[in-house]
């Protein structure tokens, strides 16, 4: 259990520094986006490995990569303002 946990956690981070290397300008602060793919990633771990009851250790870092990004995606910020049309158009 101690290698899932700690393979999770430097999956979230892995998975967290991608983000924040490629959208940092609709990301927060960096100290908080490799925290939040870390948290994630250690979350998914436990609820995967619970709910399989240690089925193995791929699906644990299926689970933890899914809850990784999915926890991720939740810090970003829109791409740009919303472009309003014209009433004479």
């Amino acid at each position: 259990m101690l290698l899932e946990a700690l393979s999770s956690a430097i999956l979230g981070l892995a998975l967290a520094w991608v983000y924040a290397v490629r959208l940092p300008h609709r990301l927060p602060a960096r100290p908080l986006v490799l925290s939040t793919g870390v948290a994630g990633a250690l979350f998914g771990a436990f609820v995967t490995h619970s709910a399989l009851e240690a089925g193995g250790f791929l699906p644990i870092l299926v689970g933890a990569a899914v809850l990784s990004v999915a926890s991720l995606s939740l810090l970003l910020r829109p791409a740009g303002r919303l472009r309003r049309r014209s009433a004479t158009a």
